[in-house]
């Protein structure tokens, strides 16, 4: 197997070159879990796998809470379906526990504290009430608990990690701008069934691999958080139709899959901040140019901030401006294009446009 077919499998598994589904809510469930510390961008990396699909469609969907936004596996914000929320944070918690012990310990924070916490965030949100993060902060400061803001970050964390609490709406009006809230987990998640430890490594191999194969057993530690021996216990319980093949000494784990697949992807798009086409693996030599292929011989770096793809490969970056409410993108290519490329990086900078039409006031 070669990049280029390593990459027309992920662009494909990944719903970018071509999509089965049309809401926000199915991508994000597709994914399993979709980093979004940049909320903005991280709806533009739904909306790149979406036809027709605007920014106020998946603000929508995220305000009703068909799609939720929480700490989980490696210790940042990502999306997930309310259906995973549930069993990905009985699987994950304890090892971003353990990744955050050192700042609970620096921050004076013990069980004691966290459980004080936890009561008065189901006191103040219980009954379907929303609330942001400076309001919980004052009531846990009339309760004696004052810290700074990475205290405050630690005790939100620990009470999403350990299912107390999960994303609100947006709330707010022109003048404050679209508040992030906080939800009670329970209030506002369907009762679902749970899973052993062994069901839920199960579960999350066969979806990884499923929408982002060709991948490593590396790739997919890294992604998630796990231990090499959790992963490999979801790897064993993977089904027999899973392909397993060694590429220059590396296993790669896919789904076989349309022969479209296979084809030269020719298809170009901005790249989110942390997309997981980036972010999903720990080796992403299959999207980087050669450097002969450059014009100063460097390869981008983690975390791909913002790149520009072209059939696959990074190529370039970008950034976008705003002047009197008009969206501009400037690229940055690593080689002068082909007209052909011109061309293809032209329409997919008009649909990032188009995305976030009328909106450029909540674009990070």
């Amino acid at each position: 197997m070669t990049n280029t077919e390593i990459i027309a499998h992920r662009l494909y598994n990944q719903q970018i070159t071509e999509t089965q589904f049309t809401k926000p809510e199915e991508i994000v469930s597709w994914l399993v879990a979709v980093q979004a510390q940049e909320y903005a961008m991280a709806k533009w990396a739904i909306g790149l796998r979406l036809n027709g699909v605007n920014e106020p469609a998946i603000e929508q969907a995220f305000n009703e809470g068909r799609i939720l936004r929480t700490h989980l596996m490696r210790p940042t914000w990502h999306f997930v379906s309310p259906a995973d929320i549930r069993w990905l944070l009985a699987l994950t918690a304890p090892r971003v526990h353990a990744f955050n012990a050192y700042q609970y310990r620096k921050n004076s924070l013990d069980s004691t504290i966290f459980n004080k916490c936890n009561d008065i965030i189901i006191k103040n949100l219980e009954g379907g009430r929303y609330l942001t993060r400076p309001v919980l902060n004052e009531a846990f400061m009339q309760a004696g608990i004052v810290t700074d803001g990475v205290g405050l970050s630690c005790i939100m964390m620990q009470a999403e990690l350990d299912g107390i609490i999960c994303s609100g709406p947006r709330l707010g009006g022109p003048r404050l701008g679209k508040q992030f809230t906080y939800a009670l987990i329970d209030e506002r998640v369907p009762p679902t069934q749970a899973l052993t430890q062994e069901e839920a490594l199960s579960q999350l191999a066969l979806r990884y691999f499923t929408s982002r194969g060709p991948a490593t057993v590396q790739d997919f530690v890294w992604w998630s958080g796990l231990t090499m021996k959790e992963a490999r216990i979801g790897i064993a319980n993977l089904p027999p139709y899973f392909i397993h093949q060694k590429i220059e000494g590396h296993e790669y784990i896919y789904a076989p899959g349309n022969p479209k697949e296979i084809e030269h992807p020719k298809h170009s798009f901005l790249m989110p901040d942390y997309d997981e086409y980036g972010i999903a693996y720990k080796n992403r030599e299959a999207i980087l140019l050669p450097k002969h292929l450059t014009a100063t011989g460097e390869k981008p770096v983690f975390p791909f901030n913002r790149m520009v793809i072209i059939n696959g490969t990074i190529v370039g970056t970008w950034q976008r401006t705003i002047k009197n409410k008009e969206i501009n993108v400037e690229i940055a290519p690593l080689y002068r294009f082909n007209d052909e490329e011109h061309n293809s990086m032209q329409h997919s900078i008009n649909r990032f446009k188009s995305f976030f039409s009328g909106v450029t006031d909540d674009i990070d």
